[in-house]
């Protein structure tokens, strides 16, 4: 890796040196750290700020500066003139620095008092990994359930959030199905303040808690065992081959004495029926439909006479019929529902 060019220059030089509060203190890019080490100064303004005592503990001699904020660009330029100094940034960003230091190089500061200016170098010292805001959310969802927080968050159960996470999942359906990409980014950010919710609420157990990481932990375990033709060496050419491994791995896994254990029942009633029917076929299995002995659909051709069970067996066969041709029979389902809606619409408005 090349060596960070810290050669004075004729004005001198100020690196303005950023990190992330997502990652450990310590963890600096090499570059960072020469900058640390070669400089003539470091300056900072936040003694609690998360780096100093790991800077100190390099070797590195750091400086507080007590400014006002609308004084720190002119302070850090005069202080960087003819010199190296590296100033390293508050976790707040220091919000205006960099526009009070573009001001000052156009107009020289108060009276012509920089110059020349130095040279200005903003250096990332650390950066955020794909996911890093999840730690943000995490970090908020304990800030609401810890004392001091807000107590309608601090009152919630498990048991209480169900009804809401139902919401929010038919939320995110409704998105994805809309094809509406702004309610789909809000809706699953939703459906995710619902897992670190109940995770949280986790940690509380007194018989056994766990944790948002052990959550991940767990379906980091799972995906990585169910996936071993990406993770370890079994050919899985085609889908179909991905799905037939991934069934047999569940299987295995669950110790399941029935093709249907495991099939939720709480799920809405016609993907339920599908989902049974779709483990029966896959298991070789011929079952009859209620009230179709040769498991054809019912006859539905006399309304006369419906009852309750004999309308079930006709939502029953549609929803096999509608998995038989690969349809969705909820999705479809909720399709018509929403042409419905369109038709009620449009006659509202033609009266």
């Amino acid at each position: 890796m090349a060596d960070h060019d810290l050669t004075p220059e004729p004005g001198g030089r100020l690196v303005l040196l950023s990190s992330t509060h997502r990652i450990a203190p310590g963890l600096l890019s090499w570059p960072a750290w020469e900058a640390l080490r070669g400089a003539d100064r470091v300056l900072a303004g936040d003694p609690a700020h998360p780096l100093l005592p790991w800077v100190r503990q390099a070797g590195v001699d750091v400086e507080l500066l007590d400014v006002a904020p609308y004084a720190l660009g002119l302070t850090l330029a005069e202080a960087a003139s003819g010199t190296t100094v590296v100033w390293i940034i508050g976790e707040d960003g220091d919000p205006g620095l960099t526009d009070s230091l573009a001001r000052i190089a156009v107009e020289g500061g108060i009276e012509g008092a920089v110059d020349p200016m130095p040279v200005i170098e903003l250096l990332p010292g650390s950066y955020d990994l794909p996911g890093a805001r999840l730690l943000d959310l995490v970090a908020v969802m304990d800030r609401l359930r810890s004392p001091g927080g807000c107590p309608w968050d601090a009152g919630q159960t498990s048991e209480s959030l169900v009804k809401y996470l139902v919401e929010e999942s038919f939320e995110l359906v409704e998105a994805i199905e809309e094809g509406d990409r702004e309610m789909l980014l809000e809706e699953l950010g939703d459906v995710l303040l619902q897992v670190v919710f109940h995770a949280r609420i986790a940690e509380e157990d007194p018989d056994e808690p766990f944790t948002i990481d052990d959550v991940a932990g767990g379906i980091v375990e799972k995906l990585t065992y169910r996936h071993p033709h990406v993770f370890g060496d079994v050919h899985a050419p085609t889908a179909d081959h991905v799905e037939a491994n991934w069934e047999q791995l569940k299987a295995a896994e669950k110790a399941r004495g029935s093709v249907v254990d495991g099939v939720p029942l709480a799920q809405p009633a016609l993907a339920l029926a599908a989902k049974l029917h779709s483990r029966a076929a896959r298991a070789g299995l011929d079952v009859a439909l209620p009230g179709a002995p040769d498991g054809s659909a019912p006859d539905n051709s006399a309304p006369d006479g419906s009852t309750a069970d004999s309308l079930g067996d006709e939502l029953l066969a549609l929803a096999v019929r509608a998995q038989q041709q690969g349809v969705d029979p909820e999705a479809a389902l909720r399709a018509a529902a929403r042409r419905y809606r369109d038709a009620i619409r449009a006659a509202e408005g033609a009266r």
